[in-house]
């Protein structure tokens, strides 16, 4: 199996890309430390990948909360003994102004999205040096290699994670660890909605989604399945050889 005895920890880990992510790294023999914050979601992946012969728990998190980042690690650490691999896959679609923002609007878009990543792997860091390396992965978003017109803040946050997962790719490399991003493009789930559609803005989401298909070279959204099998192969000890890669999941889309 492709993560045997590896310890992964998934942020966002109760529906969309994140929950395909635990139950195929489950499958291919990780144990799972599966966060998010909701706790019916997250007792329900946690059930379905237990059920099926592996190990993870749940811990339900707010990690717009700087305690809760490292809390997280903490507890993983003293569950399991240590960890591998950690898929920081929490974000927030973002608003679509930027004139008249709110601050609280403004703050949790860059708290979801840039500081719980940067919280969060700090703190799993000196786990991963401990154990002689590790894997580390962002969700970035192909807004994060070309601009959104629908969240000029959404993309400035998912530039900002690929900038912070190329500096790390550099600077962890004496270490062992390798450090790299998934930008997935419209993908369907949960989220895609509310990305297409934001609540600050009269928008017709299904013309915006229809527009984005009519842009993808292969046709179709993606599927989650398709984000965590990517997911897998970069964690994995098959991606041994790369590190700093922000990699769009997107069916062509950021190459027209």
């Amino acid at each position: 199996m492709r993560l045997e005895n590896k310890i992964a920890l998934v942020t966002a880990a109760a529906s969309g890309m994140g929950r395909a992510g635990v139950i195929r790294f489950a499958a291919e023999g990780a144990k799972i430390v599966a966060v998010d914050i909701d706790q019916k979601a997250l007792d329900s992946v946690v059930k379905e990948i237990t059920q099926a012969g592996h190990e993870a728990i749940g811990l339900c998190a707010d990690l717009s909360d700087d305690q809760e980042c490292t809390r997280i690690i903490t507890q993983a650490v003293a569950q399991f003994g240590g960890i591998d691999l950690l898929w920081n896959h929490v974000g927030h679609p973002g608003f679509s102004k930027v004139e008249d923002i709110e601050p609280e609007n403004y703050a949790i878009t860059m708290d979801l999205n840039i500081r719980s990543v940067f919280m969060t792997t700090g703190a799993a860091i000196p786990q991963m040096r401990a154990r002689g390396g590790g894997s580390i992965l962002f969700t970035s978003s192909i807004a994060g290699l070309i601009g959104s017109p629908f969240s000029p803040l959404y993309s400035a946050a998912k530039w900002g994670v690929n900038g912070f997962m190329a500096s790390l790719a550099g600077r962890l490399a004496v270490d062992n660890i390798r450090v790299n991003s998934v930008c997935p493009g419209v993908i369907d789930t949960p989220m895609m909605k509310t990305f297409m559609a934001r609540p600050d803005q009269e928008t017709d989401g299904e013309a915006n989604l229809a527009m984005m298909k009519s842009m993808i070279p292969l046709q179709r959204v993606g599927r989650p399945e398709e984000v965590a099998n990517t997911a897998l192969f970069l964690l994995s000890d098959e991606a041994s050889y790369i590190t700093g890669v922000a990699l769009p999941i997107d069916g062509g889309f950021v190459s027209k």
